[in-house]
């Protein structure tokens, strides 16, 4: 019934978000640690971070431990989501909640270490290269980590199209064919989604994640086709093809 599924729903809900409150108390005495960590890719352009009011370095730890937490507890998260979604998949599927939390989870981390290690430093290059004489940087801690932040986990986000593609199919809302009709509407979508995450405005930034997420999607069009049809009905088709 419809109150039996809000029900679930607001219990696997309770279940994710005690894990992530566990998760950020857990790792907000590292926050200085992680601190450093998220500021090496300023490392040469930024000297110093600034904080401009009595709270605002609480909050910034407190905020650091948010993010750790959320990737701390994504695997319970993430279990509590398929947990969920699984009574919609066929019975084969049910049990490969592993995979899921494994493929997804790993999809996350992948995307993340992409923003940190190859979009942070050429994004805050163009960007802190409008400083002159009369324009200094001063920047704010808060801005700082808001900025890092928002890039890790829109990328971490992206990289999850595979995932939701799988999911989406096996649902039954999408297959391998409408994804591939709808390529060319896709790459427009992904060169906004893109211009929209970078926050530069130059088109090298902007192509360093256009074009992971143009591969995505055709990773995930394969992913839609192979979760449509099945291991049996795949060797069928090869067969045929024979």
């Amino acid at each position: 019934t419809l109150v039996g599924h809000l029900e679930e729903l607001r219990r696997r809900i309770i279940i994710s978000l005690v894990a992530f409150a566990a998760s950020s108390v857990l790792a907000f005495p590292l926050s200085s640690y992680l601190l450093m960590v998220l500021k090496a890719p300023a490392a040469g352009l930024i000297e110093r971070l600034v904080f401009f009011s009595p709270q605002e370095a609480f909050l910034i730890h407190l905020r650091i431990s948010f993010f750790s937490g959320l990737v701390m507890a994504m695997p319970v998260i993430l279990y509590e989501l398929w947990a969920f979604l699984s009574p919609a998949l066929e019975d084969r599927f049910r049990k490969s909640s592993s995979i899921f939390i494994i493929s997804s989870f790993a999809s996350f981390i992948t995307g993340g270490l992409f923003a940190y290690n190859i979009l942070l430093r050429p994004a805050m290059n163009f960007l802190l290269g409008f400083a002159s004489d009369s324009l200094e940087p001063v920047i704010s801690a808060s801005k700082y980590i808001e900025f890092v932040i928002a890039i890790i986990v829109g990328c971490g986000i992206v990289f999850q199209m595979p995932v939701l593609s799988f999911i989406l199919t096996r649902i039954g809302v999408v297959n391998a064919r409408m994804l591939r009709k709808k390529y060319t509407y896709a790459i427009v979508v992904i060169f906004i989604a893109a211009a929209v995450i970078t926050p530069t405005a130059d088109i090298f930034n902007m192509l360093l994640l256009a074009i992971p997420m143009v591969v995505l999607y055709e990773a995930s069009i394969w992913v839609s086709f192979f979760a449509r049809r099945g291991p049996k009905q795949i060797k069928q088709i090869k067969k045929i093809e024979k």
